[in-house]
């Protein structure tokens, strides 16, 4: 009985923890979304063409971050000093062909945006997307720098 009780409540926390992470990043996305929108100053017309491709996007980008350069840059770090020279050839190649589909991800969206917003308002999605990523760092920052000061 004792090991059923100890098995629901891991679960259940750690379903409430990859619950609470989704939250999270839904959360960031829908900042993200209205930074995007104010920035690009997208008329009700352009909004409807541009979201379902960018939404694309930026879940193919999140994938290819996330899965999989987090786990072949895990795969370094805990393996290290064990990696042969073929393994870490290997290695090198899946991280570049990653950051090589990220590029290519970019320049699929810009060619597709072409035809929805103006090749300014292409660049300017660029600078917004980088001004959002440095508010959610400078964020991210003050909160950790005011958790010290509480502890």
């Amino acid at each position: 009985m004792k090991k059923i009780i100890i098995t629901v409540l891991f679960a259940s926390l750690t379903l409430t923890a990859f619950s609470q992470e989704n939250d999270r990043r839904e959360h960031i996305k829908a900042l993200k979304v209205a930074h995007i929108t104010e920035t690009l100053n997208l008329s009700a017309q352009e909004a409807q063409q541009f979201w379902p491709i960018y939404n694309t996007y930026d879940d193919n980008i999140h994938k290819l971050k996330h899965q999989d350069i987090r786990s072949i840059r895990k795969e370094i770090k805990d393996n290290y000093e064990t990696l042969t020279d073929k393994k870490s050839q290997e290695l090198l190649d899946r991280l570049y062909q990653a950051e090589n589909s990220m590029h290519n991800e970019r320049v699929t969206l810009a060619n597709k945006l072409k035809t929805i917003i103006s090749p300014k308002k292409i660049l300017l999605l660029q600078i917004a997307e980088e001004s959002f990523k440095r508010k959610l760092f400078e964020q991210y920052k003050k909160r950790r720098q005011e958790g010290k000061k509480r502890n």
